[in-house]
């Protein structure tokens, strides 16, 4: 079964101006754990790829940070949904790392470890940034108009970024990947229709 990618802040929790610096701090978006149940549910194998440079500018710790996601992988499999491994950038920009997205460092380090091939992978996220990062790792891309995403997106076509759709929020992300792979939502309360604002495809 293909695997998904996702970005965290703004994707799967709110972003902070302050950062997520503890559990206190996090908060799930409207309809991520839904999405994360019906992808589990589906058997797609789930991983977050997140920039978290934080960690080097002494805001927070690494143990820090491993504490605020084992509480949201608990969360997560609470509600029913597995993500099945976590990958975070610590570097700032000025370290010039392989890892910190747009670099595609994290999507080739899970591709190893858990025998991915990325050509049948997703990855949605709310930043040019990761869409780059999926992009150049061959993922077949989404943005989230959750999070950077509703300004992000205007800058797609300008960059010459294609080939990536533009949905709601993860929710409507997860059920449009059921849709690309021919799977029908298990859970009715869930469904809902795509209208042409909802969803857009840049070629």
């Amino acid at each position: 079964m293909s695997a998904i990618f996702l970005d965290r802040d703004g994707v799967i929790n709110a972003n902070r101006d302050t950062y997520v610096t503890s559990w206190s701090d996090f908060q799930f978006l409207p309809g991520a754990l839904d999405a994360l149940r019906i992808l589990t549910h589906h058997k797609f194998r789930i991983f977050v790829v997140t920039n978290q440079s934080i960690v080097n500018q002494g805001r927070i710790t690494q143990d820090q940070l491993e504490t605020i996601h084992s509480r949201m992988l608990r969360a997560v499999n609470i509600h029913g949904g597995v993500i099945h491994d976590i990958r975070y950038c610590p570097h700032r920009q000025d370290e010039q790392c392989g890892c910190r997205k747009p670099q595609p460092g994290m999507l080739f380090s899970l591709a190893q470890d858990w025998g991915i091939n990325l050509s049948q992978t997703y990855l949605v996220g709310d930043a040019i940034t990761d869409i780059q990062a999926g992009q150049t790792a061959g993922c077949q891309t989404l943005m989230v108009l959750t999070g950077r995403g509703t300004e992000q997106v205007r800058k797609l076509l300008p960059m010459g970024i294609r080939s990536t759709y533009v949905l709601r929020n993860l929710l409507s992300a997860a059920q449009w990947i059921l849709a690309a792979e021919g799977l029908s939502v298990l859970d009715p309360a869930l469904q809902f229709t795509c209208t042409a604002t909802e969803q857009h495809s840049f070629f």
